[in-house]
């Protein structure tokens, strides 16, 4: 029996797509970076994104993109609360953020008074693996207490990342979370990618996860000054 829902998935994705490049020309235009930040439910994401906010606001200036599957403000209070503009996506309780949800919430921020655009995804390791959005990095916020399986569970949302977060580190000698285990299944996935140890909590390990967005940052800033002076 032929598939029929297959061509519709892949106009889907398609369309997507192309909304995604025109999102990242935008952020590209404006000189900002933007960083698609995935997880499951209490890994973390929101606590990372502080953390960013308060180590870096002195340095960059920060806007970001919270997506809720149900009108609560949660998260974004405590964005707002940190001293950055912030959008909320309520996505209607669909699963993922998408390029063309994302795009619309991008003219509620000032782009161009902005170095670094950080998008707090649904909370789930299946649905926002498989839609685009038009950021320059894909990060996984992974955490101690979820089991050091979800590699093996989940290998598609850690193919396509850029960085990978284990948090909650401090929480590893009260668990059986075995690191190398962990490990060699991101790596047979992904062995290209960034494992960055760290813990919101105490703070052990976000140094690195700093240095990695300013240098990235400046990079892209970079880019807009070469082409800038070639136009």
């Amino acid at each position: 029996m032929t598939e029929t829902n297959i061509p519709i998935i892949e106009n889907i994705l398609s369309a997507n797509d192309s909304l995604a490049v025109q999102t990242q020309s935008r952020f590209d235009q404006a000189g900002v970076f933007a960083i698609n930040i995935m997880a499951s439910p209490g890994a973390g994401k929101t606590s990372v994104i502080l953390q960013t906010i308060q180590a870096l606001s002195p340095q960059l200036r920060i806007g970001v993109v919270e997506g809720d599957t149900a009108p609560v403000t949660i998260d974004a209070n405590k964005v707002k609360q940190a001293g950055v503009p912030v959008v909320q996506i309520n996505t209607g309780g669909s699963c993922h953020l998408d390029a063309s949800m994302l795009g619309q919430a991008l003219s509620q921020l000032p782009l161009d008074r902005l170095d670094l655009v950080i998008v707090e995804n649904v909370g789930n390791l299946v649905c926002p693996a498989a839609f685009k959005l038009g950021t320059h990095a894909n990060v996984l916020v992974s955490s101690v207490p979820e089991g050091d399986d979800k590699p093996y569970k989940y290998p598609r949302i850690y193919r396509g990342i850029d960085v990978l977060i284990l948090n909650k580190t401090d929480l590893l000698p009260y668990t059986e979370f075995n690191t190398d285990y962990f490990s060699k299944g991101v790596e047979i996935l992904n062995p290209q990618v960034s494992i960055l140890p760290v813990s919101c909590r105490t703070g052990d390990g976000l140094h690195l996860w700093l240095e990695w967005i300013v240098k990235r940052v400046q990079f892209q800033q970079s880019q807009l000054t070469t082409h800038g002076s070639n136009s």
